[in-house]
């Protein structure tokens, strides 16, 4: 009777860990489901804006890797070596580090990003004479984009 429990004991955890993942479908949806009507690739997105400084789209994107999970942080494959910085408006959504390698319909607000000069530009406070010092910011994450629904591709 002790060499059959002892032999349970010893194979039930290597059952419990051999399991694999199960695939994401096709169609899976977190938060809303996203509206593609309009919808644009992510690699157009910043041409698309133009001057402007914020917009509500839908694109479709690869999601290079889930930065954290609870509350939807990810990147996103911008093209032409560009990434953009994208989370959830809602924290209560969790994304499976699994999206990574995904192609996902996103719909949201895109939002380009400014360096201190620029806002002190718009607030009236440049200074002349004196040096004026830059934040430095990342020219690969010039665009980021507040979720609203996500939805599995390919």
């Amino acid at each position: 009777m002790k060499i059959p429990t002892l032999l349970i004991a010893i194979l039930m955890p290597a059952m419990v860990f051999a399991q694999k993942h199960i695939p994401l479908p096709h169609g899976m949806v977190y938060g809303q489901k996203p509206d593609t009507i309009a919808m644009m690739p992510a690699n157009k997105l910043e041409e698309f804006m133009g001057k402007k400084t914020r917009i509500s789209t839908t694109i479709e994107g690869k999601i290079i890797k889930v930065t954290k999970e609870k509350g939807g942080w990810f990147d996103v494959d911008a093209g032409g070596g560009k990434i953009m910085a994208a989370h959830f408006k809602n924290y209560n959504v969790i994304l499976p580090a699994q999206l990574a390698g995904r192609t996902v319909i996103m719909e949201g607000v895109a939002e380009k990003m400014f360096i201190a000069d620029d806002l002190q530009h718009l607030a009236g406070d440049t200074v002349s004479g004196k040096k004026q010092h830059k934040v430095k910011t990342d020219p690969k994450r010039a665009v980021t984009f507040e979720v609203k629904g996500l939805m599995v591709d390919k």
